[in-house]
């Protein structure tokens, strides 16, 4: 087992973090992410502790530090399982093997060190998790407390799987998550301790900037949605006050907003609706719009029956079919055809560019390992 630390401008927890995980017999890789020449030093220390160090010259963030990380392991230790752990201190040791262990225990599964956010935990951290974590449950149905933990274990079978999934910063772990349940894999939690140091002042999160991309995948599908709602929703307000017929004019509204959904669907929410083919696409589009539009008609003629004006009840009715949508969406209609955890292979790590002042995983017996883009 290898603890993976990606690593952007650290400090001395970073070496306290290594210092105790070798002493527990750990071995660790650091994945330096263009922190620059200033920080040589404290990747110095972490590898005369016996951690293996690689990394590049420009920041390019979280998710292509871990992706580094997975190819290196993929070549260099390709049946390691491998636990990743964040450079600031918030993940403690004793968590850290816990989540290890689980993974050696499970199935195949994703594991999460999962916080409960008991005591003083920054409003930030607090309800962006909270918020997250409500988006996640409905998108997917997994059942998950902490989405934005970055204390999270995978088996070994899983590095190729992982470098597969899109994501260069923040937003990447994710869309780990969305993936895991597109693509059939068991994600489990682990309590850990809830940490957060100096207000998590270390953190080089950017509200703004990262939480847009974090957020990407969802945002996409819910303007996609509200999209097609607003068409929906006009077409189907003209048609009844011309024609007076609830039924044929929901059936007509429906036909276009749902024709306007696959198209941007397919070409702008959800990558893999591309590799697949447009005729196997569209027929389950078709099945899934149909199934929708009955549920839609049940759901909108029970609450107008019950007095409910026909706006309010249009509104209702989509919140309540929005998390199924996307979910049935995600994981039939525009799944890419073939994905699987142990059908790919893992992508070797190339070799290029100079070392970054890399050890092996034995103090005693130092060696280079080159950087890799």
């Amino acid at each position: 087992m290898y603890v993976l630390i990606p690593a952007y401008e650290p400090d001395v927890r970073l070496v306290a973090l290594v210092a105790s995980l070798r002493c527990a017999d750990v071995d660790v890789l650091v994945v330096d992410d263009g922190s620059g020449p200033a920080y040589g030093s404290t990747f110095d220390e972490v590898s005369a502790l016996g951690a293996t160090v690689v990394g590049y010259d420009a920041n390019r963030g979280k998710g292509h530090a871990l992706k580094l990380g997975f190819a290196w392991l993929a070549e260099h230790r390709p049946g390691s399982d491998v636990v990743c752990a964040d450079c600031d201190g918030q993940h403690l040791v004793p968590d850290i093997l816990r989540v290890a262990d689980r993974v050696a225990q499970a199935d195949g599964a994703m594991v999460l060190g999962a916080r409960r956010f008991t005591g003083d935990v920054p409003l930030r951290s607090r309800w962006g998790n909270a918020l997250t974590g409500v988006l996640v449950r409905a998108a997917t149905g997994l059942p998950v407390h902490d989405t934005q933990t970055g204390l999270r274990g995978y088996p070994a079978a899983m590095l190729g799987w992982l470098g597969s999934v899109d994501g260069e910063r923040f937003e990447y772990e994710l869309d780990l998550l969305l993936h895991a349940s597109q693509d059939g894999i068991a994600v489990e939690e682990v309590e850990i301790e809830t940490v957060y140091l100096d207000e998590n002042a270390s953190s080089h999160f950017r509200p703004v900037i990262d939480s847009a991309r974090v957020y990407a995948p969802l945002l996409r599908f819910s303007l996609s949605s509200f999209g097609s709602f607003l068409v929906d929703t006009v077409t189907l307000l003209v048609l009844v006050s011309v024609t007076g017929a609830l039924l044929p004019s929901v059936v007509a509204a429906r036909v276009l907003s749902s024709t306007v959904n696959f198209v941007a669907n397919r070409r702008l929410v959800f990558a893999g609706g591309r590799a697949k083919s447009l005729r196997a696409a569209a027929t389950q589009y078709g099945v899934l719009a149909g199934t929708m539009l009955a549920a839609n008609f049940g759901v909108l003629t029970a609450l107008t029956s019950v007095g409910l004006a026909l706006l309010p009840a249009k509104v209702l009715t989509e919140v309540a079919l929005f998390a199924a949508s996307y979910q049935l969406q995600r994981t039939v209609v525009f799944a890419a055809p073939g994905r699987s955890v142990t059908a790919r292979p893992a992508a070797p790590a190339r070799r290029t560019g100079s070392a970054v002042g890399s050890v092996s995983s034995h103090p005693a017996a130092p060696s280079r390992a080159p950087s890799i883009p």
